[in-house]
């Protein structure tokens, strides 16, 4: 489990960086939408981006004097913290444990038999959720939200509010799919050296 984890969350947070996040936003017109220049659509990511990810929750962040986001937008990106937190411990527990097993029994074939079983078993999973995102996104974006906000302040719209316009459509199904993709690749690889691993130590056994 330790393995999926941790492949998963190096998935993630390759893309939910700055640099991924200003190129995402620049393909999705993002600038045109809200009106902002492109300057202002930076800073005013970043600043989200800050309060989401170090604090305090706030997302008070202005243009022109004039709130970016509104009480209910403001309320999600504190549910969205309040997820993310536990996630990232969970991810940094996850590290810790296959950081000590390799330690103390990276020598062992069990350990890489194990974790090409976990990676073998996030390549699979990989394939269905990619399958569903490319799919049936809406329906997978639509349902990862009742599970994680089943308070329900996740719908806006794109028409008034900045949060649908800062982060659209085409950004989050362009993310996914990458994510997806970058995760599956990476479930393959660690499956593919971890096999290799395990057989050479069992050879050197005998």
């Amino acid at each position: 489990m330790s393995v999926v984890i941790a492949i998963l969350g190096v998935a993630v947070a390759l893309f939910f960086n700055p640099l991924w996040i200003a190129f995402e936003q620049e393909r999705s017109a993002v600038p045109a939408i809200t009106g902002y220049t492109p300057n202002q659509v930076r800073a005013v990511t970043g600043s989200i981006l800050a309060d989401l990810f170090v604090g305090p929750p706030e997302f008070a962040v202005a243009v022109d004097g004039q709130p970016v986001l509104d009480a209910a937008e403001r309320s999600h990106m504190v549910d969205v913290r309040n997820v993310l937190l536990p996630v990232t411990i969970l991810f940094g527990a996850a590290v810790a444990v296959l950081a000590v097993l390799l330690a103390t029994s990276g020598r062992r074939p069990w350990l890489w038999r194990a974790i090409a079983r976990g990676s073998t078993a996030l390549t699979v999973a990989g394939i269905v959720v990619g399958i569903a995102l490319v799919f049936f996104f809406d329906a997978a974006f639509l349902l990862f939200h009742r599970v994680f906000f089943p308070q329900g302040n996740f719908s806006f719209d794109p028409r008034t509010q900045r949060l649908s316009q800062l982060f659209p459509d085409q950004f989050w199904t362009e993310t996914s799919i990458a994510i997806a993709v970058v995760g599956l690749l990476a479930a393959i690889a660690v499956s593919v050296v971890a096999r290799r691993q395990a057989a050479r130590l069992q050879a050197d056994a005998l």
